[in-house]
């Protein structure tokens, strides 16, 4: 049933606008969670790419940061693209994380424990905790990833060093490069598991093409994780330097 606004005693109650009803059921939020999702999915993807000139050498990956700081300068200021682009990215975050947390207390509402068989909920459980519990983790890398290649406030190299030496020096350090390899890994999960219920979440979920969504999620998340476990190990052992 839609849901009723009402300015006071005696006025006239409305519908709520469409987009708030929508986001309001189940279906809104699933939603909001796979356009969220998509968005990530393009950004981790850009970014392992761009992050590939790595093994061109410092010249080549300097210059492929300069180019992201100058995304349509003139027209806008200097790194405003870049910066705007960040911006949805956080937007984006916080819908995925807000929507998340709202489905699965309807969920959980919906469906009491008490009322499903234990294989089910042992299912349903560990599904929603491995995604939890790797959302997680990817966020506070997120954020320790920001503090040390974006705003410098971390990272081991002196000050003045090129975006090149800074990551050079943040993966010449055993224990970063350990704590990226593992967030990678969370991150493969969550992509995994994202990917594949994707088509669930817009409804386009039909069992003769789920051997292509798996095929489609494994893909995806084996390109996107391998490019990115293969920096900090090619950093340790001296293929990039």
């Amino acid at each position: 049933m839609a849901t009723k606004v009402s300015d006071g005693p005696g006025a006239a109650t409305r519908r709520a606008p469409f987009v708030v009803e929508l986001y309001r059921s189940a279906l809104g939020k699933k939603y909001v969670m796979a356009i969220t999702g998509i968005v990530f999915m393009g950004y981790v993807l850009a970014h392992m790419l761009g992050n590939l000139k790595l093994y061109q050498g410092a010249e080549e990956f300097n210059e492929y940061a300069e180019f992201l700081r100058q995304l349509l300068y003139p027209i806008l200021p200097e790194s405003a693209t870049l910066n705007i682009l960040r911006l949805v990215l956080l937007l984006s975050l916080v819908g995925h994380v807000v929507a998340a947390a709202q489905l699965t207390a309807m969920n959980r509402k919906a469906r009491p424990e008490r009322y499903q068989g234990k294989r089910d909920y042992v299912v349903a459980d560990f599904a929603a905790r491995t995604m939890r519990w790797t959302g997680v983790i990817v966020l506070l890398f997120l954020v320790y990833h920001l503090a040390d290649l974006t705003w410098g406030w971390v990272n081991p190299a002196p000050e003045g060093a090129s975006v090149y030496d800074k990551v050079i020096a943040s993966f010449s350090v055993p224990a970063i490069s350990a704590f990226y390899l593992a967030a990678n890994l969370a991150l493969g999960v969550h992509l995994y598991h994202g990917v594949w219920s994707l088509f669930q979440s817009m409804g386009w979920n039909n069992r003769r093409f789920n051997h292509w969504r798996r095929t489609l999620a494994i893909g995806f998340t084996v390109v996107v994780v391998g490019g990115n476990l293969s920096f900090p190990i090619a950093v340790l052992t001296g293929i990039i330097d």
